[in-house]
């Protein structure tokens, strides 16, 4: 997988095998000396589900924050450069390795940027260890089950579900140049003409991956599905949230209503016009400035709760 200058790679290991980040350790972001860089505070970013997803969907936007921050941007299990256990894989499986990933990494309660499905886990795993975070900072964070919706009743999520045919259907479907640029045009991004070479080549080496099959059918089975509804209230981690207007799996009425339930968790809540799924890839000067200060915004905020 690409990975941004100066960066190097280190793993953890987690319940379920071992989980590779990435994180400055090379020139030009390691001019400091080691004892100030590892003073910095912890920032970590968590990725999506999809083919071929990986911690390269952030790497356009965590360079911008490491003069400032210790950034850690994992591969989650089953994704990426991290290990691929076979199995099926379930949303208790993701909660548990984001814990442990920042029990492990992180020695401090840390800020945590996440996106899509994983941004709605992350928020499961801070309501269970809100001692662990900081902030959150989440780029359409829906369970894809909210308020009683049946994502695994789909057509697709049933064809996904036989045995056999959901192999072959990877194989020759997902884990391809095609597959690969067909999934982001119609389910990623809202403007195709922001798909560039490196993009689709980075999705097609993290699906690629022996057995990489398990984790991309259990999301797209559903397995990894649930109701944000009926957790997000019991959140008390400062949040804000990001929403890309045009995201094909779930729309930003869904993610309003979300943030409805929790305006004193949630404070912010920022839809973005002509923008998918993903707008840390689709536009991440923008997306970093928002990161920017919605980490300030919630610092300040946490400051003034805290006196």
């Amino acid at each position: 997988m690409l990975v941004p200058l100066g960066f190097g790679q280190r793993s953890t290991v987690t319940c379920l095998g071992r989980m590779v980040y990435y994180t400055a350790e090379k020139l030009p972001w390691m001019r400091l000396s080691p004892s100030i860089s590892d003073n910095l505070p912890n920032l970590v970013f968590f990725h999506g589900f999809g083919g071929g997803s990986s911690a390269y969907e952030w790497s356009k936007v965590y360079p911008a924050f490491a003069a400032e921050y210790r950034v850690l941007a994992p591969d989650l299990i089953g994704w990426g450069r991290s290990e691929h256990p076979p199995r099926n894989y379930k949303v208790e499986d993701y909660i548990t390795t984001l814990i442990e990933f920042l029990e492990k990494t992180c020695g401090s309660p840390t800020d945590v940027i996440a996106s899509s499905l994983t941004g709605a886990i992350a928020i499961r795993a801070a309501i269970a260890r809100p001692d662990l975070f900081k902030s959150l900072i989440l780029t359409t964070p829906a369970g894809l089950s909210d308020f009683g919706e049946d994502y695994t009743g789909s057509f697709f999520a049933k064809i996904v579900s036989t045995p056999i045919l959901d192999r072959l259907l990877y194989s020759t479907g997902i884990a391809t140049d095609a597959g690969i640029r067909s999934f982001l045009e119609q389910r990623q991004f809202a403007d195709s003409r922001r798909i560039d070479r490196e993009i689709v080549d980075a999705y097609l080496e993290s699906a690629s991956q022996p057995n990489a099959e398990y984790a991309a059918l259990s999301f797209v089975r559903g397995d990894l599905c649930f109701d944000l509804s009926l957790y997000v209230t019991e959140l008390t981690t400062p949040t804000a949230i990001i929403w890309g207007e045009k995201s094909q799996f779930t729309g930003p009425d869904i993610g309003q209503r979300l943030a409805n339930l929790n305006p004193a968790a949630i404070k912010v809540f920022q839809p973005l016009e002509n923008v998918g799924l993903t707008p840390q890839l689709e536009i991440p000067a923008v997306t970093i400035g928002l990161i920017r200060q919605y980490l300030s915004l919630l610092t300040v905020k946490q400051l003034t709760v805290d006196s």
